[in-house]
């Protein structure tokens, strides 16, 4: 439910209503979503970042691509999904790499925390699903203890990117042999 003095985003102005609607949640410098988009332009997608120039070069591409169906959103990413993001709208969450605040003492900075999964839950259509990627095995641990016990999601099958959607953080962690992690959820219908 959106906090007072909230709006919430304009969803049935940007895309035709009926439209499967996706979000890259910290969507970077935008390799993914852009490949994704494009490969299903059938489907909506929103991205999200806090960062201004990023989501500005992001732009630039969009046009120069000639994509249509994206729109791009800076902020945090909890307080959009928590507050703006109308409920059941989204069909897949897509979060990648997002930042490990690898600190103990940095850890309540971190993404994933029991308030993201209920905003995920309610906007989340009924059979949505999100799909995380991270190379640190500490948070990769602790999202999956956060899931395993909500009753609300399940496991299912792994999303991996194809070689095209690969964001530039995997491309580097590959080149580094570092070790990825990934786990995909589903809500389950109530």
């Amino acid at each position: 439910v959106p906090s007072p003095g909230t709006t919430g985003l304009p969803l049935g102005e940007w895309f035709t209503p009926g439209t499967p609607l996706q979000a890259d949640v910290g969507c970077g410098k935008g390799r993914f979503l852009l490949a994704r988009a494009a490969a299903m332009p059938a489907a909506g997608f929103i991205g999200i970042d806090r960062k201004l120039d990023r989501l500005r070069k992001i732009d630039r591409k969009i046009l120069s691509a000639g994509i249509g169906n994206v729109r791009l959103i800076r902020g945090e990413a909890a307080y959009i999904v928590s507050f703006m993001i109308p409920a059941d709208a989204v069909s897949v969450y897509y979060v990648f790499f997002p930042d490990p605040w690898p600190k103990r003492r940095h850890h309540g900075r971190r993404l994933f925390s029991p308030s993201l999964l209920d905003a995920m839950h309610r906007t989340l259509c009924p059979g949505g699903c999100v799909h995380i990627a991270t190379d640190d095995g500490s948070y990769y641990d602790q999202i999956r203890k956060l899931f395993g016990a909500d009753t609300r999601f399940q496991s299912i099958p792994v999303f991996r990117p194809s070689d095209a959607e690969q964001t530039d953080f995997e491309l580097a962690f590959t080149l580094e042999q570092r070790a990825l992690e990934r786990c995909s959820y589903r809500k389950i219908a109530p």
